[in-house]
Parts: structure tokens; sequence; C-alpha cells
């Protein structure tokens, strides 16, 4: 007898074609230079990827985030109290290169064009990297972005008490120019519509004694992904791009690359990737693309060929 199960998967796997005719009566609200500014270092993101892949993803989210708001109304309404919904949690997540950060940038943009959820909070999870001084004590500084590399009870700390509705809550930030956190700066979130947190490890399970994990506290959650071998080509473009912006300012971590010339520059940015980056993309990141509710799937190119959406 033949195994009834196989092929069986949780994910709608849905091709580039039928996912853009999702927003075939929908026009971008986003204009070209407003599509420069969102896109990130490397990426090729344009209006015609905004209308096939992002529109409709950002109706699915608002009706994910409308669903939400009714439950909650009708959970009120069944225990006979009234207390403001909380803000919807997305979490994103993906590897170094991948796009992650232009994708949240580009939902930011437009949820908030939405009137019923216009307040969109944006928060990174760079801000809880454990400062540069902390990680050489704990003998972790060459595994930075790696999980154990965040302060993952404070990020914890941070998304439960936004879901609970807190009025006010701060978050750390980092300075990418100097490669560590900002002492004494911080970000402040007030009680938003929409929470995005974007992420390396943001979809990892809970770790050893932990009973409850940062995905457990999202209401939606999105994984960027491609190939490898296309991240990699993707990281090193991007470095050599930042050899002539970023690492050019002599306050940036990263200014002693500025002088090395481009064969140079490949060979340290793969080096990089071979030893930092990609193992943390085998062993922690793409692990947890299976948690994910939508993944997106990118080709060569960076745009997006198939979306899988998880059953309902």
């Amino acid at each position: 007898m033949a195994d009834s199960s196989i092929g069986l998967t949780p994910f709608h796997e849905i091709p580039r074609h039928r996912w853009s005719a999702l927003a075939s009566s929908l026009a971008s609200p986003l204009s070209t230079a407003e599509i420069e500014r969102i896109r990130g270092l490397g990426d090729s993101l344009d209006i015609d990827e905004v209308d096939s892949i992002y529109i409709p993803l950002t109706n699915l989210l608002s009706r994910y985030a409308k669903a939400a708001r009714a439950t909650h109304a009708d959970t009120a309404a069944f225990l006979g109290i009234t207390k403001p919904h909380t803000p919807f949690v997305i979490g994103v997540a993906g590897s170094v290169a991948v796009g992650k950060s232009t994708v949240s940038r580009l939902l930011r943009e437009l949820l908030s064009r939405d009137p019923e959820t216009p307040n969109i909070a944006l928060v990174t999870t760079d801000g809880f990297l454990y400062p540069n001084a902390e990680l050489i004590r704990r003998g972790i500084a060459h595994r930075k972005g790696f999980p154990e590399s965040y302060d993952r009870r404070a990020l914890l700390r941070f998304v439960t008490e936004i879901k609970s509705g807190a009025e006010k809550v701060f978050a750390p930030v980092y300075s990418h120019l100097s490669y560590d956190i900002i002492p004494d700066e911080t970000i402040e979130v007030s009680r938003p519509d929409i929470l995005i947190v974007e992420g390396l490890n943001v979809l990892q399970p809970p770790t050893a004694g932990q009973s409850v994990a940062l995905s457990d506290l999202f209401d939606f959650s999105i994984y960027v992904d491609a190939r490898a071998t296309d991240i990699e080509s993707w990281y090193v473009n991007r470095f050599l791009a930042l050899q002539t912006s970023a690492f050019a300012d002599e306050r940036s971590f990263f200014h002693k690359y500025a002088a090395l010339s481009r064969d140079e520059a490949i060979t340290e940015a793969t080096d990089i990737w071979k030893a930092i980056n990609e193992p943390n993309l085998i062993e922690n990141i793409a692990p947890t693309r299976s948690r994910a509710k939508l993944v997106l799937k990118k080709d060569r190119d960076h745009t997006v060929s198939t979306v899988l959406l998880r059953k309902i």
C-alpha cells in the first residue's frame, strides 16, 4: 500500500505568478524614490517586486492583524473586561545579506499606509547584542551574531512588555559604524499597532532552562530564504560596495578594509562568510525556517520566486 503521507506539507506552496495575481487590483502606494530609500545595499527591489510580492503580503498581514483585533474584542466581551488590544507582533528572520532588513522596512512602510494600523514600530535585534567588551569577556567575540551573543533575556523581556500592553518600552541602540552598542542610548516604543522584530535568530526555539521563546510571542513570522551560495555572493558584493561607502569613514570599525584591493576584499569577505556567517546560517538560522508562518524564497537576482504560507 502506498504511503498516503508522502508529499504532505504544512505549507501552501505558491509560485510567483499566482501570488502576484492576488495584487491585480491593488496599486503600489510607493514611489520609485521611496523604494530607493527603503532598499538595502545590494538588493534589487523595484516597483514590480513591490507590486508582485509585497502588496499581497501586506494585504495578508493586514487581514491577520485585524482578525487578531476581532479575536481580542470577542475574548474581552466573553470575559467582561475592557482592555485595549495589544500590538500585533511580526518576526522577520533570515541570514546576513539575504535582504530581511529591506523586507522589514518595506513592510513597515506599506502597513503604515493602512488607516487602521498607522503606528508601525520596527526593532532589530542588533540592539540586544552584548557590547563588544562583554563579548570579549565571554570569549565569544568571534561568534557575534550567533544566538549566544545576544542578551536573549532582555530581548524576551522587551517583547513581553510590548505584548503585555505596556505604555512605553525602551530598546538599546546598535551602531553599524562603531559595530557596538551605543551606551546610554535607547529607542522608545509606545503601544504600536504592529511591531516588527527583525533579526537573524528570532525564530529560535526555547533554549535549555527557558520555558518561552521569543517566537512564542509572535502573531506572525516570516523567513527570508535563498540558496547559501547566492547569499554568499550577495554578502561579498555588499562588502565590496561598503568599501567605498561606510568603510571609507575613518570612524568605521571596518575602516581597515577600505584600502584593500578588489581581490583582497573578495578574499577577506569570503573568509568572513566561511568562518562566521555560513556556519551560523547552517547551524542556527536555516533550521528555524520551518517554524515560520510564511517563507519568501528568493532567486539569484533577489526576486522572490515562491511563497510558502503555513496552512491553517
